[in-house]
């Protein structure tokens, strides 16, 4: 399915910025359906037009939510010669708004036609098709006459290229829709009329009277308990496109304001409302829990700190080599979970950027060899960002065999060489650690390794990690041990027999 870019760099000579303006009103225009109960199709005239036809392609379609659809089927792509009589040609040619004065029974059903010009500047990048479905017409009731009096004057702005409003474009991905709730105030900011959701909204804030004929503006900062700026101002009084909370009586309701300037006059407001009361205490709950989780991992590291000094201490006190470093060997492995637990600490998300990782750990064991040889491991290629479940064992990991390369492939050289070359593709991760050092003793199987060390990268990485290890002579001499591990975790790790 093409885009709404695609569609009009395909059929129009619209520039970036007409492209934007048309973005901002298809990204807001629900409300405009749902203010309407009517389906919106938004045509363009194709850059080769021949005004004779009155060539068009129709480039987004919206159905209400307030009512039922005039439109089953989808009409984007569409391109079609509608003729200079047509609403939509009129509409264009004349700049205006243009109603039909009978509905239109072709598809079965009564519909009432309608073309709004969208206007930006002094051009007109298109026109609206609003298509009523009259099938279920009856009485109006007094919330669905304000509903259509503030859709005609919202067409009304389209037309005079007052909506939308892209230099203060709010969240719309969570802004408030028509049928949460609605006020209609004047431009003096009293309330003219209060749907039903927005005055049960009201009343858990504390509201004990109607909201019909109050100050938006006074009563809401009476009623409000949360921090106040500007905004609350400027929003309850419907004087500038933006968005705020108040919060009262133990509920939070999200207020989005929408000027109605018509014919250059602002004639009041409209004011969409939401009670989020129970979204933002589960917000809340995400932020304790996301803190708590920070701080159980800076616990975590400083336990982990703790072992490690004590270990370095009882090291120190051994007169036996052999247990002197063991005891060091030990310290090394604590030390790359506490720097895992360490980055934690500082992010919301169990999200962790590994290369900062990885040289730590490589600067950690580059402590190993002796200090006028000291071999410097390299990283060629990155990491980026890893899950935790997968960055503890993978420092665990490159700790042991960067260990393991220093004390027992590398010699006292200077000319000693490490490096750790990564390669992300896609949904694997390929880790290569060479060294140019003695190489693999001969007949060496890691299945049958004695060392401590390789039994645990060996049983991380196949059977924690699920990937594959393999150990392998390096050309022109030393040693490559190849890590391949899959970044999808959810796929289950093979056993280690």
């Amino acid at each position: 399915m093409p885009t709404l870019s695609d569609l009009i760099k395909k059929h129009t000579d619209l520039d970036i910025t007409d492209l934007e303006w048309i973005h901002s009103l298809v990204s807001d225009w629900q409300l405009l359906a749902d203010l309407s109960f009517a389906d919106l199709v938004l045509w363009v005239p194709l850059a080769a037009r021949r005004p004779e036809a009155g060539d068009w392609a129709a480039v987004a379609q919206i159905r209400p939510t307030t009512g039922p659809t005039a439109y089953p089927e989808d009409l984007v792509g569409m391109v079609a010669s509608l003729g200079p009589r047509n609403l939509v040609d009129i509409a264009y040619r004349e700049g205006r708004i243009c109603r039909e004065g009978d509905p239109e029974w072709g598809s079965g059903i009564p519909v009432r036609e309608e073309s709004i010009p969208v206007r930006r500047g002094e051009r007109i990048l298109g026109v609206i098709q609003r298509s009523t479905n009259l099938s279920s017409a009856r009485t109006p009731s007094r919330l669905e006459l304000t509903y259509l009096q503030s859709a005609s004057d919202l067409a009304k702005m389209i037309n005079d290229g007052r909506f939308p409003f892209p230099e203060q474009e709010p969240n719309l991905a969570r802004s408030p829709r028509v049928g949460d709730g609605l006020l209609r105030i004047d431009r003096g900011g009293h309330v003219l009329y209060a749907s039903p959701n927005a005055q049960s909204a009201y009343r858990r804030l504390g509201l004990a009277t109607d909201l019909a004929g109050t100050h938006l503006g006074d009563t809401t900062a009476r009623l409000n308990t949360a921090p106040v700026d500007d905004s609350l101002a400027v929003v309850a009084g419907g004087r500038a496109a933006r968005e705020t909370e108040i919060e009262a009586n133990g509920a939070v309701v999200q207020l989005r304001a929408i000027p109605l300037i018509v014919d250059g006059h602002r004639t009041g407001a409209l004011v969409l409302l939401r009670d989020v009361t129970e979204l933002r205490w589960r917000d809340r709950e995400l932020m304790t829990k996301d803190a708590t989780i920070r701080e159980i991992h800076h616990r975590v590291k400083n336990n982990l700190q703790t072992v490690a000094a004590l270990l370095r201490l009882q090291a120190r006190r051994l007169q036996v080599p052999e247990g002197r470093d063991a005891l060091e060997e030990a310290v090394r492995r604590v030390g790359s979970i506490a720097i895992v637990h360490e980055t934690l600490s500082h992010t919301p998300e169990e999200l962790i950027d590994f290369d900062d990782i990885a040289d730590r750990v490589m600067a950690m064991a580059g402590e190993v060899s002796a200090p006028e040889t000291r071999v410097r491991p390299k990283r060629i290629g990155g990491f980026g960002v890893l899950p935790a479940a997968i960055a503890t064992p993978l420092a665990m990991v490159l700790t042991e065999l960067l260990q393991n390369a220093l004390e027992h492939g590398l010699t006292d050289d200077i000319n000693g060489l490490l490096e750790v070359v990564v390669n992300r593709s896609g949904e694997r991760l390929g880790v290569v650690v060479a060294d140019n050092g003695k190489g693999l003793p001969e007949g060496f199987d890691v299945e049958s390794a004695a060392s401590l060390g390789l039994q645990i990268v060996r049983t991380l990485t196949v059977g924690e990690l699920g990937g594959v290890l393999e150990f392998r002579l390096r050309d022109g001499g030393g040693t490559e041990v190849v890590l391949d591990i899959p970044l999808d975790q959810t796929l289950r790790a093979r056993p280690v027999g």
